[in-house]
């Protein structure tokens, strides 16, 4: 029986469970971020930049962490990988719900950065892109939505709920436990890297040779990492996504205190940050769908114009601005956001193909681990240099038009 009869399509089941890993993963380690720098701030008596080096160490973590985890998953399997990242990851939210010192802040995040690597999009984007041949980028948009659904949901339940009343630390608590019980089940019992582990085939792909019909795995078109790296393609791709993550989270992180400073109360706060989840997570379906209809490249230029929409909102807020200006800069950045991991699976698998998809989208995903984990950094400690975000804004707003011309660039390598 082939894929297409079965009712319902098993690959359907992968997006779900990829999705729901996405909530858990970029919930707890993203989006809930910046909801503790204010009481890390308050109760331990560290500065802001000092905080945000936490996110610093936890991308850059992950971001040294990306291409082996890549590697590993094209070798053993998401199922193993996503379950030990897990682990992992627990564990280090384990460490932050007992700290006392800032060293122990540092190591936590790098524990967690290091598990959630092996977790989120690297193995999520990899069993969908394998399962689906035609739809994959709605396929791949309704994954990647999870991201946003991750702040919707994570950042409202932190910020209005477990931080006011349990604490930074049981709330660090909770966030492991939920990995644990989260994401371990889910890439045990559900996920499966390709779908001839289950004697099908991919949505819309074409009837295997009788010899591939009970393996465990098929051959895939594509060129390898090594290959891809020769590639003017790839450095263009690498870049793009090393500026524009650098300003886009290096804004997210900030918006809190931002918004904050500006005189918001912290609930309006949190729900600016649960409004930029929730238009991500609407967004980045709406990405997907649009890279099955046009090129990747120029779907991420218009997520990166919708960004820099944003900035221009953002840089017009202070003392006084009423709150309709908050929720319009979080609407038009989580909009725009919504564009980065969509388009980045496809711009992957639509230059470089699927044999190594894991090993290249690892190494793809060096480039915004770093961006992110640097933006954050950059704008903290210039804040408490200045003790303004003027300068950070304007600097953000010249990353993204930078990072709209060298996406626009880029052209399919001859090496495929």
């Amino acid at each position: 029986m082939t894929a297409d009869r079965i009712k319902p399509f098993y690959g359907y089941w992968i997006v779900l469970a990829a999705f729901l890993c996405n909530i858990i993963t970029f919930g707890c380690g993203f989006y809930a971020f910046s909801l503790f720098v204010t009481p890390l701030q308050q109760q331990l008596g560290w500065g802001r930049g000092d905080v945000m080096v936490g996110f610093t160490v936890f991308f850059l973590t992950t971001g040294l962490v990306a291409p082996q985890a890549g590697r590993l998953v094209d070798r053993y399997g998401a199922r193993v990988v996503m379950s030990a990242g897990a682990a992992v990851a627990g564990l280090g939210f384990l460490v932050l719900s007992s700290m006392s010192a800032l060293w122990q802040y540092y190591v936590g995040y790098a524990i967690i950065g290091l598990g959630m690597a092996a977790t989120g999009q690297i193995p999520a984007s990899a069993v969908v892109s394998n399962w689906f041949e035609r739809r994959r980028g709605a396929m791949v948009g309704l994954m990647a939505s999870g991201v946003g659904v991750g702040g919707l949901v994570l950042a409202p339940l932190v910020g209005a709920v477990l931080l006011p009343q349990l604490g930074w630390s049981h709330s660090y608590l909770i966030l492991g436990i939920l990995c644990w019980l989260g994401i371990i089940p889910l890439a045990v019992f559900v996920i499966r890297t390709r779908p001839e582990e289950k004697g099908l085939r991919a949505y819309g792909a074409a009837e295997l040779p009788p010899a591939w019909a009970d393996a465990k795995s098929a051959p895939k078109a594509g060129v390898s990492l090594k290959i891809a790296m020769t590639t003017m393609t790839f450095w263009l791709i690498f870049l793009t996504y090393l500026i524009s993550q650098f300003a886009q989270v290096g804004t997210i992180q900030n918006q809190v205190p931002l918004l904050e400073d500006a005189g918001f109360p912290v609930a309006v706060s949190a729900g600016a940050m649960g409004a930029v989840g929730l238009c991500s997570a609407f967004a980045k379906f709406g990405f997907g769908w649009l890279c099955d209809r046009v090129q990747a490249k120029n779907a991420l230029a218009i997520g990166l114009v919708l960004q820099v929409m944003a900035i221009m909102v953002l840089m017009t807020i202070g003392p006084g601005s009423r709150s309709s200006m908050a929720w319009l800069y979080a609407i038009t950045m989580g909009l725009g956001i919504g564009s980065w991991l969509p388009t980045m699976s496809m711009l992957v698998s639509g230059y470089f193909g699927l044999a190594h998809y894991g090993a290249i989208f690892g190494a793809v995903t060096v480039p915004y681990a770093v961006g992110s984990a640097v933006g954050p950094l950059v704008a903290g400690r210039m804040y408490d240099a200045s003790g303004s975000y003027d300068s950070v804004l304007l600097l953000f707003l010249s990353l993204f038009l930078a990072s709209i011309v060298t996406i626009l660039i880029t052209r399919k390598p001859a090496v495929q």
